[in-house]
């Protein structure tokens, strides 16, 4: 028996259902409960920095409700116009139905970009908040969201690498698989959660306003690590659908996920770089007479 067949052995037999239960046409699916499960997590990671920082938690409320349009919009649209535009151009009423899935990571981090700045604009002059300030803090929580998100995509058995014979090899039988696949899912769900530790441990550790690491510098440190193990990743992967496999079938190098990567990389470095250029502190300051209050 060769390595290659034990290991095949060896490889997990994924047959589990996409769905937690299902009653009469109602159907609730892993997916969604874990991509509402992230954003909760987050909302309580939030509360706590807001708690440390004296920001009302009232403030809590419309960053939730911007993170989850801007998240569910962006995707959608990322997915549409990064990779099955082709598709959709003519057939413009399924883009909404989104239950027909298809989500694009990079186009939900464009859209919350944008969110956040809406979300300074309203509130960062009365409180003492910028635009950076609040990247920094969701470096803090959305590593979490996005480990959800992928192990809703284990469960939906979507989403998974090239075919392998390492022992940890995973057989994604209701999608039709007989032989292992790389668990891309799964490394990036760890990838994210390791991610999301060490910039919690950065934070929490920070103490001084006076010191380094600068504003900006959890951010770019998010942008950099996040995105970097989304571009080594993609190498695993199977190609997407649409686009994706168009230039995988003509032999291009890099994926539309690794291409859309390197700009966020580059961000990242460049938020870490300003960061120590401008040394602005990492913590909220007061502002003078301003009453600290975390009630809502």
């Amino acid at each position: 028996m060769t390595l290659a067949s034990i290991f095949n052995i060896l490889a997990v037999k994924w047959d589990v259902s996409p769905y937690i239960f299902s009653i009469g046409g109602f159907q609730l699916r892993w997916y969604g409960v874990l991509f509402v499960s992230g954003f909760i997590f987050g909302y309580w990671l939030f509360s706590k920095f807001y708690k440390r920082e004296g920001l009302p938690s009232k403030l809590l409320d419309p960053m939730l409700y911007m993170l989850l349009i801007c998240a569910l919009v962006g995707a959608r649209l990322g997915h549409v116009f990064f990779y099955e535009w082709g598709y959709y151009k003519n057939n413009l009423g399924e883009i909404l139905k989104v239950w027909h899935g298809g989500l694009a990571s990079h186009g939900g981090a464009i859209a919350i970009l944008f969110g956040i700045w809406w979300y300074a604009h309203k509130y960062g002059k009365k409180y003492n908040i910028d635009y950076v300030w609040i990247c920094d803090r969701l470096a803090l929580a959305i590593p979490f969201a996005g480990m959800a998100i992928r192990l809703g995509n284990l469960m939906n058995s979507e989403i998974y690498g090239y075919e392998t014979s390492v022992p940890w090899g995973f057989i994604f039988v209701r999608d039709g698989q007989s032989v292992p696949h790389h668990p891309t899912q799964l490394y990036e769900a760890l990838s994210y959660l390791l991610i999301g530790l060490i910039l919690n441990w950065i934070y929490r550790r920070h103490k001084d306003n006076r010191k380094a690491p600068y504003r900006g510098f959890l951010f770019g440190l998010f942008l950099v690590l996040l995105f970097g193990a989304r571009f080594l990743i993609e190498f695993c992967k199977l190609p997407q659908e649409g686009s994706d496999a168009v230039a995988a079938a003509g032999g291009r190098l890099l994926n539309n996920g690794q291409l859309l990567s390197i700009p966020f990389v580059v961000a990242g470095l460049l938020f870490i770089i300003f960061s120590y250029r401008f040394k602005k502190p990492m913590l909220r300051q007061e502002l003078p007479n301003a009453t600290k209050t975390t009630g809502r």
